[in-house]
């Protein structure tokens, strides 16, 4: 069945609670504003309501997890699979004594403020991370310095039996940028151990400098690149002439070269072009291939230039 035509109702699937949308266009979840069409799409109520619906699914059937959709792209001709969207059940955030426990879909930079307001830290580096929690554990997210796992106690997870499991620290390896752990499970919140930090007013002035640094203005996934070792990627690009370059309404932002924004009606593929593009003139200028920060899904990949 193609994507497209995937819209009539699983009979399996009666009883779930939450959204559940058939051919929901991507475009409307991610921070880039493209991506086709998703053969299922579902916003569960709560945790037990996501463990109903994985339940149901076929068990061959690709699950994909957003949050923010900040760090992906979505291919145009859509997703072949579920996607799940951890709504407003899974924002909470609590505290006891110096741990906070976060919900996986709890925006990263309402965790920054949280830990801001309590005096607990080092967390502040969260508010430059467009994404969620979960998003930010899945792929150990930093930014300023700091990196999402460098706090985390332990984990509760979720697997495509609808099982729950807590996870120490232990039992995941974070690199930068990457995580290495357990396979085919969602995360649902984390546990982080922080200190007490004096206030000092750096949140206010983090969010003030990614304000100036980077183009919010415009759609963008935020850092398209992974930072080479002893480099970085935006310089890099910006060394090899490619700031303004562009691929129909896709652009290399002339403000901060690791991003490229949609300045309206930007299709995925121009994006991707756009992606390749780069890593072929730096490769060729510099030596040196970037890596890709942002996910890439569904579809059919571009070829390279």
């Amino acid at each position: 069945m193609s994507v497209a035509a995937a819209r009539e109702p699983d009979m399996k699937l009666d009883a779930v609670r939450g959204r559940l949308a058939y051919g929901e266009p991507m475009s409307r979840h991610t921070h880039w504003r493209v991506g086709g069409p998703a053969r299922l799409f579902f916003v569960p109520a709560d945790r037990s309501d996501l463990a109903d619906f994985l339940r149901a699914l076929d068990p061959a059937l690709p699950v994909y997890f957003v949050g923010m959709g900040s760090n992906l792209l979505v291919r145009d001709a859509g997703i072949e699979g579920a996607v799940v969207a951890l709504g407003r059940a899974f924002r909470e955030v609590t505290r006891s004594e110096f741990s906070v426990e976060a919900g996986a879909g709890l925006p990263c930079t309402a965790l920054a403020k949280a830990c801001s307001s309590w005096g607990l830290g080092p967390a502040d580096f969260f508010a430059g991370i467009p994404g969620t929690v979960g998003g930010a554990l899945a792929m150990n997210a930093g930014a300023f310095g700091g990196a999402t796992w460098d706090s985390v106690h332990s984990v509760e997870t979720l697997d495509r039996g609808g099982v729950v499991h807590r996870r120490p620290r232990g039992q995941y390896r974070p690199g930068y940028r990457q995580l290495d752990g357990p396979a085919d499970e969602c995360f649902l919140a984390a546990r982080f151990e922080f200190e007490t930090t004096p206030q000092t007013g750096r949140l206010r002035s983090l969010m003030a400098e990614r304000r100036r640094r980077q183009p919010l203005n415009l759609p963008s996934c935020g850092s398209v690149f992974r930072n080479p070792p002893g480099s970085f990627a935006g310089e890099l690009i910006e060394k090899a002439g490619l700031k303004g370059l562009r691929e129909g309404a896709a652009e290399v932002s002339t403000k901060h070269a690791n991003f490229i924004v949609n300045h309206g009606g930007a299709t995925a593929a121009e994006i991707e072009r756009l992606i390749l593009k780069v890593q072929a003139r730096v490769r060729a200028d510099c030596g040196v291939t970037l890596q890709p920060e942002v996910r890439i899904v569904g579809g059919v990949p571009e070829a390279a230039p």
